[in-house]
């Protein structure tokens, strides 16, 4: 079995050395690296390729919510935290799982399991670019072919992708991430985490509420809606 490369980030060295032992029991991890210091470790994760990262969240000069807000490609973000109302910060993020100290095995290797299924799941990415126009993504056990402007909006479920098309949906592995790189202005913009919206679609605006031509409404993000008003032309 490939191992997966972790490293942690903890200010409180036995908290580290915790998750080291757990990562030394546990046969299809490696630890790569161990950093006091989250400045160091975004260093090393700028430079290195790492499977999963368990980083605690409050930390001195930065957090370990803006390490992870700071990756451009960032890989799999496990939180470990003494305060319960930080998880719903880390998943925000987009993190796979947060950890409650004090750390009990039982629970890290739940976490882990969860994290090598995700990556297992990347590595079989079903959405494939053939031109500017067009994508094929795995759906129904066969290829199906989209052609990229009768897309109405992409939406994030979990590990999966649900593509909407007039009439019809389409539900494939993936990440909204990975789909920004494809799905891109002009015709399209990120309005929130969870979707990706094709701009011609937008039948009206009622605040930060938008409502497409099949009658789907979507909340945008209060910090992307004065670009979306931007882009749709709207002083």
């Amino acid at each position: 079995m490939e191992k997966l490369k972790c490293i942690v980030i903890d200010d409180e060295p036995i908290a580290r050395d915790i998750i080291e032992s757990f990562i030394a029991e546990i046969p299809f991890l490696e630890l790569e690296a161990s950093f006091e210091e989250p400045a160091k470790a975004l260093m090393y994760l700028q430079e290195n390729t790492i499977d999963i990262v368990f980083s605690d969240i409050e930390m001195p000069r930065f957090s370990g919510l803006e390490l992870a807000q700071s990756l451009t490609n960032p890989p799999v973000i496990i939180f470990i935290t003494a305060h319960r109302n930080f998880a719903l910060d880390g998943f925000e993020t987009g993190a796979a799982d947060y950890l409650l100290k004090p750390v009990r095995f039982d629970r890290f290797l739940k976490a882990v399991n969860r994290a090598q299924e995700f990556l297992s799941l990347k590595k079989t990415t079903s959405v494939h670019q053939i031109n500017s126009d067009r994508i094929f993504i795995k759906a129904e056990g066969k290829l199906i072919k989209i052609l990229l402007h009768e897309i109405l909006y992409v939406e994030a479920q979990g590990d999966y992708l649900k593509f909407v098309i007039n009439g019809n949906s389409y539900t494939t592995l993936g990440t909204l991430k990975s789909m920004e790189e494809v799905l891109k202005l002009p015709m399209f913009f990120r309005v929130q985490r969870s979707f990706i919206l094709n701009l011609e679609a937008v039948r009206s605006l009622n605040g930060n509420i938008v409502e497409l031509i099949d009658g789907k409404t979507i909340s945008t993000a209060l910090n992307k809606k004065d670009e979306l008003y931007h882009l749709l032309g709207i002083k």
